[in-house]
């Protein structure tokens, strides 16, 4: 049986060999045996580098926006195409940027695969802690067989349940097949149920405007102020964002509550009808601030509103762009 990885490396090569592309973005080794990295491959013997895993997190697309990478990716007179590997999630932020005329879809050669989830390294992390496995074992294998992981760590093998180390999203989601590709990895996977994905949202919503108060007030007083959240974003692609705008100044560098109170709501309402939902914002901050709450909130607005989900299809208009004289209209006096 061939894995997902030869898969992945035989198409990568077709692709490579047969169209005019500047590269593909995948994923190889990273410093651990638990780290994945970016790769960008542009030869044949760079896709041999590539590797599909439960380890693979990192949302891909973020490097198709970012100006940073922009002048390495797209050039002044690029006109290759790209390659990229997708992930369900993934591909909704591909979806996205395509609606929003920031991504010309025929630019792009995507290689979507099926996913089973994605292990969570801090989760992972408590739960070999619960095991007493240290912390620096090298893993030699990771497997899905049905609900459980089944890990080879220093020469043993350890099963978890996929449900305790997975990320939260991937416990709830609904499109674990791309929903946009040239090329399919895997099966697709129709999703017969999926467990409540706003029981935390429904939590908060529970408090009382105090405690609610009192909860933001403790996770923003942690904020460094880093953008670790922002940079990671696929979906925050301004070339100047206001929150680092020095002339005039909107929001000062040095971190504090008020500001960054301040930037986060800013930022989730230029998020809201648009957040995909792969929390690579909440991953990537070095603080643990729950920070895909505020986007998720907004997220179940939208859908208990208008019946949208960001990310579905290319053809639709994005929320903020369509107009519908049956939308709610409430707010109005």
């Amino acid at each position: 049986m061939v894995s997902i990885e030869d898969k992945l490396r035989e198409e990568s090569k077709k692709i490579i060999s047969t169209s005019d592309l500047k590269y593909i973005i995948g994923y190889e080794k990273g410093s651990d045996s638990l780290r994945v990295t970016p790769s960008f491959a542009k030869s044949l013997e760079d896709i041999d580098k590539f590797i599909f895993s439960p380890f693979c997190s990192n949302n891909l697309t973020v490097y198709l926006t970012k100006p940073l990478t922009e002048r390495f990716i797209v050039g002044k007179e690029e006109k290759r195409k790209i390659g990229i590997v997708v992930k369900g999630c993934d591909s909704r932020a591909l979806v996205q940027l395509i609606q929003e005329n920031i991504i010309a879809r025929d630019s792009l050669v995507i290689i979507g695969i099926v996913c089973e989830g994605i292990v969570d390294i801090r989760k992972l992390a408590v739960k070999l802690k619960e095991l007493k496995i240290h912390e620096n074992a090298k893993f030699s294998s990771a497997e899905l067989v049905e609900d459980k992981f089944i890990f080879e760590i220093d020469g043993k093998k350890i099963n978890i349940p996929k449900q305790e180390i997975v990320f939260d999203k991937c416990n709830s989601c609904k499109y674990p097949t791309p929903l946009i590709y040239d090329v399919l990895i895997g099966e697709p996977k129709k999703v017969e149920s999926v467990e409540e994905p706003y029981e935390d949202i429904k939590k908060l919503e529970s408090l009382s405007l105090e405690e609610r108060w009192n909860y933001w007030k403790q996770q923003f007083s942690k904020c460094i102020r880093c953008y670790a959240c922002k940079n990671i974003c696929p979906l925050c692609y301004c070339k100047e964002c206001i929150a680092e705008k020095t002339t005039p100044v909107w929001i000062r560098a040095s971190p504090n509550l008020q500001e960054n109170l301040q930037f986060h709501l800013m930022r989730a309402l230029h998020l809201a009808g648009r957040c995909i939902g792969c929390e690579e914002c909440e991953r990537a901050c070095p603080m643990n601030i729950p920070v895909r709450a505020l986007t998720k909130k907004l997220e179940k607005e939208v859908l208990e509103m208008f019946n949208y989900e960001a990310g579905i299809d290319p053809k639709a208009k994005p929320l903020l762009a369509s107009f519908d004289p049956k939308d709610p209209a409430e707010f109005i006096m």
